[in-house]
C-alpha cells in the first residue's frame, strides 16, 4: 500500500510500505499494557483523513515516540478485515476510529475515564495511524457510521469530541456554571478546536459568544457559523479586557475558553473573567507556563474555576462524547465540513502539510479524501 512514513524528523515521505496484516501478533505502542491482540483489531480501508495541528510539530519539529511512523489520527473509513475475535459480517462497514487506545487495567481505565489512560497507546503517534491506503486498528475503538454521515464528516469526529469533552468539562454543557440564565462565553484561539467548540456552542443554543482571534480571514468562517463581527477581536490589535468590559457591560465573562496554549492567553483569561468565572484551558502549551502573584491572587479573589482538558471520552455509551457528537452531525445540528478549507488526493497531500508548515495561505480543516 502507499502511506505517509515518518522516517526521523522532517524526513516524511510517501511511499510504498507493506500492507498491515492480522497474522496473529499483537498492536503494540509503547506499552505493553496497551497491546492489542490481533485477534480482537479490524483492518479499515481509509475513505477521509484529516491534519491535526499537533501533526506538524510531530513531522516537522520533534519527531515522533518511534520511527518509522505512519502519522494521522483523524481518519474514517470501511472495515476490509476483520481478527478472529470480530464477527466477520462487519466487513464493509463505515466507521469513524477512536484513535487513544487505552490499557483499561489502571485507575482511570477501572472507571472508564479512558482519555486519562496511565499506559495508553495512540494510533498515529505511538503506533501506525491513517495517513495511509489502510490502518489496523482495535475492533473497539470504532463507531459505526449512519448513512446520514459522510466519511470526511466522520474524519473530524476526533476534534469535534475533543471540543465538545472541553464545553463539557467547562460546565456548559449541563447547565450553567453561573447565575446568570445567558452566560458571557469568549472563546480565544480561532484553529480548528475554537472554532468546533463555538460550533457546538451555536448548537447548544448558547448566543453571547465574544470570539478572540489573530488572523482577517478567521471573521469570515465565523460568519459562517452565526457569528456578527462586532463579536470578534484581534488578539494583537485590540484592547481585549475593554473589549469584554464594554460587552458584558462590566460584568466580565462567565466563561473563558483558552484554546492556544501561551502564557500570554491564559493571564488574558485571568483578566477579563468576572467573580465566580471559569477559565476552561484548552490548548496544548507552547511552553512552560507561569502564574504571577497578581494572577494568583485573581483566583482567589474572584473565586475562579480553572479546569484542564484532554482529548474525549468513548465508553460505547449512548452518552460519551463521540456518540453525541455523531448524533449532531446525523441530524444537522452541527455541519463541520463548513471547516474544511482544502481538499486533497493521497498523491498531493503533501501540500497540505507544506501549507500547515509554512502558514503560506489560511487554513482551518486540511483533508485527504481517498
Amino acid at each position: 500500500m502507499k502511506a505517509y512514513v515518518l522516517k526521523n524528523i522532517a524526513d516524511f515521505s510517501f511511499e510504498e510500505v507493506p500492507d498491515p496484516a492480522l497474522d496473529g501478533g499483537r498492536l503494540y505502542g509503547l506499552n505493553e499494557e496497551s497491546s492489542v491482540s490481533d485477534d480482537d483489531c479490524v483492518i479499515v480501508k481509509v475513505k477521509a483523513a484529516g491534519i491535526c495541528g499537533s501533526d506538524i510539530p510531530r513531522i516537522y519539529k520533534n519527531g515522533a515516540y518511534h520511527h518509522p511512523l505512519i502519522p494521522g489520527h483523524e481518519f474514517a473509513g470501511e472495515i476490509a478485515e476483520t481478527g478472529k475475535n470480530v464477527p466477520g459480517t462487519l466487513e464493509g462497514k463505515r466507521v469513524g476510529v477512536f484513535p487513544l487506545i487505552p490499557c483499561h487495567e489502571c485507575a482511570p481505565c477501572k472507571k472508564r475515564e479512558y482519555e486519562m489512560c496511565a499506559n495508553y497507546n495512540y494510533l498515529g503517534s505511538r503506533c501506525d495511524g491513517g495517513f495511509a491506503e489502510y490502518v489496523k486498528v482495535p475492533a473497539d475503538n470504532l463507531i459505526n457510521l449512519p448513512d446520514e454521515v459522510t466519511f470526511e464528516q466522520a474524519a473530524m469526529l476526533e476534534p469535534l469530541s475533543v471540543a465538545y469533552h472541553a464545553i463539557k468539562k467547562s460546565g456548559l454543557g449541563s447547565g450553567t456554571p453561573s447565575a446568570n440564565p445567558d452566560p458571557w462565553i469568549v472563546v480565544c484561539g480561532l484553529g480548528t478546536i475554537g472554532l468546533f467548540v463555538i460550533m457546538h456552542l451555536k448548537s447548544m443554543g448558547y448566543s453571547n459568544i465574544l470570539c478572540i482571534g489573530n488572523k482577517d480571514s478567521q471573521k469570515e468562517h465565523l460568519s459562517e457559523l452565526g457569528i456578527g463581527s462586532g463579536s470578534y477581536a484581534d488578539f494583537n490589535k485590540d484592547d481585549i479586557p475593554a473589549f469584554v468590559n464594554e460587552k458584558t457591560a462590566g460584568c466580565g465573562a462567565d466563561v473563558f475558553f483558552e484554546c492556544v496554549g501561551k502564557n500570554e492567553s491564559v493571564s488574558l483569561g485571568l483578566n477579563v473573567l468576572g467573580p465566580s468565572g471559569r477559565l476552561q484551558l484548552v490548548g496544548n502549551p507552547a511552553s512552560d507556563m507561569n502564574l504571577s502573584r497578581e494572577e494568583y491572587w485573581k483566583i482567589l479573589r474572584k473565586q475562579f474555576t480553572v479546569t484542564g482538558t484532554w482529548n474525549s471520552s468513548f465508553t460505547h455509551s449512548e452518552d460519551d462524547d463521540w456518540n453525541i457528537v455523531l448524533r449532531s452531525i446525523a441530524s444537522g445540528k452541527i455541519k463541520p465540513e463548513k471547516l474544511i478549507t482544502h481538499r486533497f488526493s493521497p498523491e498531493d497531500f503533501y501540500k497540505g502539510f507544506e501549507i500547515m508548515r509554512d502558514k503560506t495561505e489560511d487554513y482551518i480543516k486540511v483533508m485527504c479524501i481517498m
